[in-house]
């Protein structure tokens, strides 16, 4: 009877142990992704978003209704440059000229308009944002439909270790009573942000502080890149929009 309990409690206490690292192991996951949410969180209030106007969902934070953030995104070193209407997190040079979309199968019908939204990026003189669709499996950014709720027509992703954002999302049924021109508005301004573009109405829809880009300073009520609008805002990019495009991506 003895010798049968002996390898009994040497079995109970291997399974014990085994059973105890296995069960902490995948606690360093959570805990690794948690860390960097909380380097986002920082890197979002430092390019002055208010606390009020973010959003968080289990795995991105929502700026100012159509601005995300992943959690697991590769957050720029250093303080981020707050000037004008853009990150300081830039596409980089190589990147900037041949930025690859990807039409999900579930906006195909929109797209005339991303192609309007595109041709008005690719047709600013002096700068070289450039943007190609693909049919590959490899891509920057993908467009997808999205039901991001009433009253937000779409959101884009903010570029991160000098790439493009890699999503934009389009609330298609919701806009879908908009004019061509404002669809394609709607896909114009968020592929803006993926490029690092700000709302341009900054400081009148809340964001707490953001600086002109050199040479580039002011409100611009044509700006295609305000904030609020969608459905009855500017359809093309503006000069003040063509002219930052050209300081940030000459």
């Amino acid at each position: 009877m003895k010798n049968m309990f002996l390898p009994l409690l040497l079995l109970l206490t291997i399974c014990f142990a085994a059973c105890k690292k296995s069960a902490e192991g995948p606690g360093e996951t959570p805990q690794t992704e948690y860390d960097n949410a909380a380097k986002v969180r920082a890197y979002i209030r430092d390019l002055g978003f208010p606390d009020n106007a973010v959003v968080e969902n289990a795995k991105e934070f929502i700026a100012e209704g159509d601005i995300v953030f992943p959690k697991d995104m590769e957050v720029p070193s250093g303080k981020p440059k707050t000037e004008q209407y853009y990150t300081g997190s830039l596409v980089s040079s190589t990147n900037v000229t041949n930025i690859r979309l990807r039409i999900d199968a579930s906006m195909t019908s929109m797209t005339s308009e991303i192609n309007s939204a595109i041709s008005q990026w690719n047709a600013i003189s002096g700068c070289s944002i450039n943007w190609t669709v693909t049919t590959g499996s490899s891509y920057d950014v993908i467009i997808i439909d999205s039901n991001l709720g009433s009253g937000v027509c779409g959101s884009g992703t903010f570029p991160s270790g000098g790439r493009a954002g890699g999503t934009i999302r389009i609330n298609k049924a919701y806009i879908a009573g908009n004019s061509f021109a404002q669809r394609a508005r709607t896909i114009c301004h968020e592929m803006g942000h993926n490029v690092s573009f700000r709302h341009t109405n900054w400081s009148s829809i809340g964001e707490s502080s953001a600086t002109a880009v050199p040479g580039v300073g002011g409100t611009d009520a044509s700006s295609l890149m305000n904030g609020g609008q969608c459905g009855s805002g500017a359809t093309v990019l503006s000069t003040k929009d063509k002219q930052a495009a050209q300081v940030l991506y000459p």
